[in-house]
């Protein structure tokens, strides 16, 4: 059984667990991570407030995949087109926050993301010369500051 059978089965079986029905696929992406995709009509139940619960499942079937396999590989979960979605809706909020910052002349403050919502805001944000952003803090009271460049 390839790998990609192996993390398929142990994702179906996570669900099972679970008592959630969906369907299944697995793919691996350009830089070799598993990509997992979950098809349900319980979306909501899998991607939990904010996406926390998909982080979550995410972690744990990271953390099976790679006892399985005896290495760490790296494994998404995606259920339904959140992420794309989510992606999408802070990509929005950077442009939006960049432009509020430039309008008052003040840094704006986006709190309460992930490690990997801030890396989204970043990148964003890394081709406009106009605002800088970092990141402050530390665990759950780490936030994002976008602030205009001074002239």
């Amino acid at each position: 059984m390839d790998n990609l059978e192996v993390i398929k089965q142990i994702a179906e079986e996570l669900l099972h667990k679970l008592e959630i029905t969906g369907a299944i696929s697995v793919t691996t992406d350009e830089s070799g991570a598993y990509r997992v995709h979950i098809e349900t009509e319980e979306t909501g139940l899998l991607i939990g407030f904010h996406g926390r619960t998909l982080e979550s499942l995410q972690m744990i079937l990271g953390m099976i995949v790679s006892r399985k396999l005896g290495k760490w590989e790296r494994v998404y979960v995606n259920v339904g087109d959140y992420r794309e979605k989510r992606e999408e809706a802070l990509m929005y909020m950077a442009q939006r926050a960049a432009e509020r910052a430039l309008a008052s002349g003040r840094p704006i403050e986006l709190t309460r993301l992930s490690a990997a919502e801030r890396r989204v805001i970043h990148l964003t944000l890394s081709g406009d010369e106009r605002v800088k952003t970092e990141s402050e803090g530390e665990g759950p009271d780490r936030k994002l500051i976008i602030s205009p460049k001074l002239a």
